[in-house]
């Protein structure tokens, strides 16, 4: 039977899984959504961390036993559970690694969200759970913020796989994947073979096109002229899409220059464009907008469960990046041309976007601590 969800692979795009829980791990249903499905990778953040162990009583034996064995720390006992998590997933992806010669198969951990704008203190975190986890197919995933740039870069040049993630920005973007590029040209200098490190850039989605319906909102209760709200409701649900093309472009520039492809001639691997955040906001959108648009060589796209679910289904598969010749990157320049010409201040939106994913992350990593503590407490009680 047809399935979308092998379909993509295609056309050069790898679906990646936005979930991980130790009932995922420990019934099989990775291991299924791999062979039957065509999972390619998992992604995890402090948000779907929490929600694993929040919402459930699958890690309380592993508490006790970590409780048992004299932890309790909050935060120790957190990342205990969730290396274990990170190393099941991984094992269970390494035929993947393994059968694509390291391009698909990762597994991605991220170092904790409060470090998003201390350079060394990412560096520490993210060497100690390299070494902690112990798989070749780990990401660490890395905010991609002015201090997170320079931490991508020394990572990459010490041969540590890296997720550059909250990237809402073209331009910050750029930056992730030339950081990318001069830690890849360190590692070779200091003799390292670049065929084993690999790196994605995640460019989130559908925050951008939640975000512009919220301005356009506003802009409708202060009673535009006819033109401008017709001109404001044409950005509904088209931004975000753009803005996305507007970045493959740039990648796609970037692997046709002469210092990329000295690096590719020694065997480096493209830092792909992972599209993150695409589950739409609205439900009045099709389910699988975010994915049927965003198909194409060299890309991931890591899908929340449900979206998942719903591209399985009903999803269109076509090399959306790329079919139309320039025709797709032409429309998607026509779109934030008109941002400009409405007065729409882009850049203001992608610093808050990123400001405010820092501090979502920031949140959900306390509530995980918070949620290990109560489990820990009551274990402790009941014992």
């Amino acid at each position: 039977m047809r399935n979308p969800l092998i379909e993509v692979q295609k056309h050069g795009q790898s679906l990646w899984y936005d979930y991980i829980s130790r009932d995922l791990l420990l019934s099989g249903e990775l291991r299924r959504l791999v062979e039957e499905d065509g999972v390619r990778g998992v992604t995890s953040n402090p948000s779907i961390f929490e929600k694993a162990i929040a919402g459930s009583s699958d890690y309380d034996p592993a508490i006790q036993s970590l409780v048992g064995q004299g932890e309790s720390d909050a935060q120790t006992l957190y990342e205990a559970l969730a290396i274990q998590d990170i190393q099941l997933g991984c094992d269970v992806l390494r035929p993947v690694y393994d059968a694509s010669d390291r391009s698909d198969g990762y597994v991605s951990l991220e170092v904790s969200p409060h470090l998003a704008y201390e350079t060394e203190a990412t560096l520490d975190e993210a060497r100690h759970l390299w070494e902690s986890v112990g798989r070749p197919n780990l990401m660490i995933k890395v905010p991609a913020t002015t201090e997170g740039l320079p931490a991508i870069e020394q990572l990459i040049a010490e041969g540590i796989n890296v997720n550059a993630t909250l990237l809402f920005a073209v331009g910050y973007y750029e930056g992730v994947h030339h950081a990318y590029q001069r830690g890849l040209a360190r590692f070779v200098e200091s003799g390292g073979d670049p065929s084993t490190v690999a790196s994605v850039a995640s460019f989130f989605v559908s925050r951008i096109d939640a975000m512009i319906e919220k301005r356009v909102a506003t802009e409708f209760e202060e009673s535009p002229e006819p033109d401008r709200k017709a001109k404001l409701e044409g950005l509904l649900a088209k931004v975000a899409i753009a803005n996305a093309v507007d970045a493959y472009a740039s990648f796609q520039r970037d692997l046709a220059t002469p210092e990329w492809e000295a690096l590719a001639a020694k065997g480096a691997r493209p830092q792909r464009v992972l599209w993150a955040s695409t589950g739409t906001k609205n439900p009045d959108l099709p389910a699988t907008l975010y994915v049927d648009e965003l198909i194409g060589p060299n890309t991931v796209n890591t899908v929340p469960a449900a979206t998942f679910e719903a591209f399985k289904t009903g999803g269109t598969v076509a090399n959306a990046l790329c079919g139309r010749g320039d025709a797709t990157l032409q429309e998607a320049r026509a779109i934030m041309a008109s941002l400009d010409e409405l007065g729409i201040e882009f850049q203001e939106i992608t610093d808050e976007l990123l400001t405010k994913g820092c501090a979502l992350f920031c949140d959900a990593f306390d509530q995980v601590l918070a949620a290990v503590a109560t489990k820990r407490d009551a274990l402790t009680k009941n014992a």
